[in-house]
């Protein structure tokens, strides 16, 4: 297909381009030099951040696997072991940074949606001792990426902090969508996160920001937080520019998440009912589609490759699950569009990837 045909993008809310309102604020954003503490747009982003969280203070960080990063790091020492799901984005998608940048080994627990719940969670916990490395983080993802977006519900969470407290134990949230399930729960992000020790979310998913991530937790936490990130090579200097499409993203974008979730429940619904696709539309609650073809009898790679050629854009997260995102630069009429081209590659696939190669002279 020619490179300049239009492609509907849901491979991830991380490709949303910034607003027109965005671009105009970058462009007149007062700036000044971060590692300064004198980038006032950056001052304000992040107070704000503070705010909405119930939170002491927060920083900017230009990635989301920064943010995991240094929060690992705060709440650990080298050696000691830190409980995940076992196919949290913080474990398998962030290049063992918790290993590489903080010395502490993951203790990976299995669970069917990616919600990890306190009777998991205690059968997992390592006391300190002569033979063991003892646990000192629980990190939980909120919402679940590789589970299709699923979200923790609110007592679940609330018990995992008040029995990790009173063990001296840490909780950290990769909330790199927690907005998302503030809006699937109609909730707050401050009351979701209200006894966690710290949060990282994204304002370049769904928020649609074009750079950024945020840490949040208490004061003390954020200053030892600047120091591991210029460690990490993010000391920025005139980031106004970016905290100021930021502001707008972190203000105004979160009205906007429900109609991705429509889309999203949209897709689903549709996608359930395609002969060979497997999908419980029922279980999807925020933007993320996650469904399996493995009945196709072709991999997701040449899914992929498929669904290119006729103008959609989506990936698959093993060799027989796709994945598919709904964002703001994706309206129903593309995802009308886009299902109907899945079903018709459905119908073709199997058989043209069968067929002898043509032979060429």
């Amino acid at each position: 297909m020619s490179d300049s045909r239009l492609l509907i993008d849901l491979r991830s809310d991380t490709v949303t381009k910034p607003s027109d309102k965005m671009r105009a604020a970058m462009a007149q954003a007062e700036v000044g030099d971060d590692v300064y503490g004198e980038d006032p747009t950056l001052n304000r982003l992040e107070k704000r951040a503070a705010e909405i969280f119930g939170k002491e203070a927060a920083i900017f960080v230009p990635t989301g696997t920064m943010g995991n990063t240094i929060a690992v790091k705060l709440h650990t020492n080298h050696g000691e072991e830190v409980i995940s799901d076992a196919r949290s984005h913080l474990l398998d998608w962030e290049l063992s940074m918790m290993a590489w940048f903080s010395g502490c080994q993951a203790r990976a627990i299995a669970s069917p949606d990616g919600v990890l719940t306190w009777k998991q969670i205690a059968t997992a916990l390592r006391p300190k001792g002569p033979h063991n490395a003892p646990t000192t983080l629980i990190t939980l993802e909120n919402t679940h990426n590789m589970s299709g977006g699923t979200v923790y519900p609110q007592e679940t969470i609330d018990e995992v902090c008040a029995e990790a407290h009173t063990r001296g134990l840490k909780v950290h949230v990769d909330g790199a969508r927690i907005f998302n399930a503030a809006a699937a729960t109609q909730s707050t992000v401050a009351r979701i996160t209200r006894d966690v020790d710290s949060v990282m979310f994204c304002l370049s998913k769904g928020l649609g920001a074009p750079v950024g991530s945020l840490l949040v937790g208490t004061q003390e936490a954020m200053d030892r937080a600047r120091l591991y990130r210029k460690r990490l090579g993010g000391g920025m200097r005139q980031v106004g520019v970016l905290a100021a499409a930021g502001l707008i993203a972190l203000e105004e974008s979160p009205a906007d998440l429900p109609a991705d979730h429509a889309n999203a429940r949209y897709l689903a619904e549709r996608l359930s009912k395609i002969p060979l696709i497997k999908l419980d539309a029922s279980s999807v609650k925020t933007n993320i589609v996650i469904f399996d073809i493995s009945a196709l009898g072709v991999t997701t790679a040449d899914f992929s490759r498929a669904l290119k050629e006729k103008g959609v854009l989506a990936n698959g997260i093993n060799s027989t699950h796709m994945r598919m995102l709904t964002h703001r630069d994706v309206s129903r009429q593309e995802c009308e569009a886009a299902v109907d081209i899945v079903a018709q590659q459905v119908l073709v696939l199997p058989s043209t990837l069968n067929r002898p190669s043509p032979v060429t002279v």
